[in-house]
């Protein structure tokens, strides 16, 4: 297949491309060069999407079977592109996220749970998107599904991902965990170790948007772990065994950390306690073909590629995350002493 990405040079949409140069389509990238490197064997296309130029010379003399979408936020920029591209390829693949829906984390959802109310022509910059509240993220990514809809008539498949965890994760999640993990002592570990999760390896996601191509599957997926794949002990157990340092974890009551105004999500990656936080139904995708290994593959791989490549690339969601050495030895003496 001829396959565009859009973005394409870091994590989700890298992993995206690698996946599929290596099953033998034809790839072509589109971004701006700023963030990531090139995935050798692409073509590379350099422009900016919120540039209506660039993306009239972008499709001048192309045609593709599929578009990827990973780099889309607002709304009016994914209706320009798609409004172009949509008589210059067969079908459209956006990945959106299950922040769509109002109602999670709070209660459990699937496809069929309300999504938010956005328009498909609301502006704005994607640069400020690692700014952006959970709720204007989430909004925003439903008016671009609206937009895409909208411009491919049917031809869409729509991805919303949870938590998308595994090599070359650069937004802070389990890296953080990692590198806690790897400096050894007592670590602050959140609320219930038999907690279920259900993040998904971004190597699965990949497979699952290939498979779709493959198979002309169109439709709107949640694309999670199924419930009961993992736990947050399983995990965080995992990152001891792969760093060797010889951490102990001490697990720490829920309420307890939010009496202490603990940030959720963020101070403590993928701790939260909304009960609908990890109750997405995945059910859809597993039909259609999602598979899911083991969060210990993920770990161990995460871990084999930061110790080769070293911290991964900047990026602003970054500094959202995780718990200060100080903040971590405070609690824990408030701990003992309860």
């Amino acid at each position: 297949m001829k396959v565009l990405v859009l973005g394409g040079t870091r994590f989700v949409g890298r992993v995206f491309v690698e996946h599929a140069l290596a099953l033998g389509h034809q790839v072509t990238t589109f971004n701006r060069g700023r963030t990531g490197q090139d995935v050798p064997g692409a073509e590379v296309v350099r422009g900016d999407r919120e540039n209506v130029t660039h993306l009239r010379e972008l499709v001048t003399g192309r045609e593709w079977d599929w578009v990827v979408d990973t780099s889309g936020y607002v709304p009016k920029v994914v209706g320009d592109a798609v409004r172009l591209l949509s008589d210059r390829a067969d079908a459209y693949v956006f990945f959106s996220t299950v922040s769509v829906y109002p109602a999670w984390p709070a209660e459990p959802v699937s496809e069929e749970s309300p999504v938010y109310e956005c328009a498909p022509d609301t502006s704005g910059t994607a640069e400020d998107e690692a700014t952006w509240t959970a709720a204007q993220y989430g909004a925003y990514k439903a008016g671009c599904e609206r937009a895409v809809a909208d411009a491919f008539d049917g031809r869409v498949t729509v991805l919303r991902p949870g938590v998308i965890l595994g090599p070359q994760e650069n937004v802070g999640r389990l890296t953080w965990w990692l590198r806690r993990i790897e400096r050894g002592g007592r670590v602050l570990a959140p609320g219930d170790a038999t907690k279920p999760i259900q993040p998904v390896d971004i190597r699965d996601l990949a497979a699952f948007t290939l498979k779709c191509l493959e198979r002309k599957t169109i439709g709107t997926f949640n694309v999670v772990a199924p419930q009961g794949q993992a736990t947050f002990g399983r995990m965080l157990e995992s990152c001891v065994a792969e760093t060797g340092a010889g951490a102990e974890l001490t697990w720490v009551d829920d309420d307890f950390l939010i009496d202490h105004q603990v940030r959720q999500w963020t101070e403590i990656p993928l701790w939260r306690t909304p009960p609908g936080t990890w109750s997405v139904d995945t059910t859809r995708a597993a039909h259609a073909g999602l598979a899911c290994r083991p969060i210990e593959d993920t770990v161990r791989d995460t871990y084999g590629w930061l110790s080769k490549s070293g911290d991964p690339a900047a990026y602003d969601r970054q500094a959202h995350h995780g718990l200060s050495q100080q903040k971590e030895r405070e609690l824990l003496e408030v701990w003992d002493r309860r």
